[in-house]
């Protein structure tokens, strides 16, 4: 992937050389303790299936998913300027072409776009959705309307997924920041009003299209990104497909369980992460990404 010497955002917080993300042995969702047993529950949820794992303590906790406590901990902790290592130096700038991307987007359509902040941290980190934990993998958080990213699931996904290479890092910021565009349009916030009104398995139904239309829009990000300033070498793009592929629901499960339950996916197959993906990227549309239309998956 070609992204030296590209704008460099300033959106980022580095949080890493904080002690600790705080919060206790049990933290409060949706007015209901959550003890570390749920905790538990949360992270392998999260770490097998792709779940966010502040979803899963919402759940458990009866909440209604919307922005919670925030652990005491940490929170007059001020974040540090980024470090300029090649690794920090690289998130910054996929962050600034999908801020570049977006801005652009949204303006044809009328809008105005957001920026996100991104936040590197080690172990956990406080969040307006609760604790954050190294262990769940990068995640978005709209309470806050914030990216949060432990750098070493970066080795997680070369040493353990089998999804290595610059550009597939970059397709995971590209998906979380898929979301915050879903949070800014309202996409994300009408499916968590379903979550009271559907039954679990219509709900994940509902999280799996969710989760391939911010694969779709990673895809849009890569279109645009290469149009602008042909960002994409040779295997590249291989390397997107292949980590869509990897952290599908179905390949992720029977890697750590031998079998397969559909009805539990949250984020999609592997076939539809990269049918989805692919869809964003070969036509630059959101309009082509309706993962919620009648039979789009």
């Amino acid at each position: 992937m070609r992204w030296q010497g590209n704008r460099e955002s300033d959106n980022v917080e580095d949080v890493r050389d904080d002690a600790g993300g705080g919060g206790g042995p049990g933290m409060s969702f949706g007015g209901r303790g959550i003890g570390l047993g749920s905790v538990a529950i949360a992270l392998v949820a999260s770490y097998f299936l792709g779940v966010n794992p502040m979803t899963v303590l919402n759940l458990l906790g009866g909440g209604s998913g919307g922005s919670v406590g925030v652990p005491s901990g940490n929170q007059a902790a001020r974040p540090h300027p980024p470090a300029n290592d090649e690794q920090t130096k690289f998130v910054r700038t996929v962050l600034a072409d999908t801020e570049d991307v977006w801005h652009q987007l949204f303006k044809e359509a009328g809008g105005e776009y957001r920026d996100p902040k991104l936040v590197l941290f080690r172990g956990a980190v406080p969040t307006a959705c609760g604790r954050g934990e190294a262990a769940t993998g990068p995640f978005y958080c709209p309470g806050d309307q914030k990216v949060y990213i432990d750098l070493d699931f970066y080795d997680v996904m070369r040493d353990r997924l089998g999804a290595p290479g610059d550009f597939a890092q970059a397709y995971v910021i590209a998906h979380e920041i898929g979301h915050h565009v879903q949070n800014l349009v309202g996409t994300s916030a009408k499916v968590d009003a379903m979550r009271q009104r559907v039954s679990k398995v219509q709900y994940n139904a509902l999280s799996v299209r969710l989760e391939l239309q911010a694969d779709c829009y990673a895809g849009v990000w890569a279109n645009h990104a290469q149009k602008a300033r042909q960002i994409i070498e040779a295997g590249d793009v291989e390397e997107a497909l292949n980590a869509a592929s990897q952290i599908g629901d179905d390949t992720l499960q029977r890697n750590a369980t031998g079998h397969v339950s559909p009805e539990t996916f949250t984020h999609g197959s592997s076939q539809q992460r990269v049918t989805w993906f692919k869809r964003g990227m070969d036509s630059g549309d959101m309009k082509q990404c309706n993962t919620f239309a009648k039979d789009a998956v």
